[in-house]
Formats: structure tokens, sequence, C-alpha cells
């Protein structure tokens, strides 16, 4: 694992009915989910992460910080850029910003964990 603070990553989407909080349940308003929104970020870590593990490991995450500032609306464009910020041996803590062409729609903190893939299954199936 050759981790450092700075890798960053960035993924854009343009909010379909799917991402809504009215289908996920999160709300009955058709702009893009919280949930959605975080899904979106921890997507991005993963992505920033993945090249740079070991044959063998994975990240998953343990903790969340998430300030969903303002809506998103059906056909909106929303750029989520991520940036590892610390490395703490196997920790992974990401600073992470949602932003559509007007203004910040949302920003956070994500922690991953670097873990074995198999010991981590393993675990969980016991």
């Amino acid at each position: 694992m050759t981790l450092a603070p700075g890798l960053r990553s960035q993924l854009v989407i343009m909010v379909e009915r799917e991402d809504t909080a009215q289908n996920v349940g999160s709300g009955d308003v058709p702009v893009l989910a919280t949930p959605r929104l975080l899904a979106l970020a921890e997507r991005a870590t993963v992505e920033a992460v993945g090249p740079h593990l070991a044959q063998g490991e994975t990240s998953v995450g343990t903790r969340v910080e998430l300030e969903h500032l303002a809506p998103s609306t059906l056909g909106t464009h929303v750029e989520i850029g991520v940036e590892l910020t610390e490395v703490d041996g196997r920790r992974l803590v990401f600073r992470f910003q949602a932003r559509d062409r007007h203004a910040v729609v949302g920003r956070g903190t994500i922690e991953r964990v670097v873990v074995d893939r198999a010991r981590f299954l393993e675990r969980a199936t016991r």
C-alpha cells in the first residue's frame, strides 16, 4: 500500500429519478437524496485508493460526516471531488465536496480502513 495525502479523485453525475429522495425513501421530494450523495462520495474514495492497494486488499468505510447544503434537482450535473487528507497506518481520511454549477451542495469527511479482503469477509460471515 502506497497511499499519501493529496491523492484525489472526482466523478460527475447527472441527477436522475433513481438518485432522488423520493426513489430511495429518504424523503418525498424529487431532488438528490442525501444517502445517494454519500454513496457517490464513497464511490469516489474507493476509486481513488483502489489502484494503490496491494492485491487482496480493499478498503471499508468506518466513519462519515456529511453536510447536505443545497438541493440538486433532476437533470442537474453534480461533481463530487475527494482528497485524501490523512493516512494513519491503515486508516484513511478523505475530505469531499459536491458542487453543481451554482454552489457547493454538500461536503464532509469519510474515513476508510484498508483491510485484507479475505480475512474481512471471513470475519463478517462468522
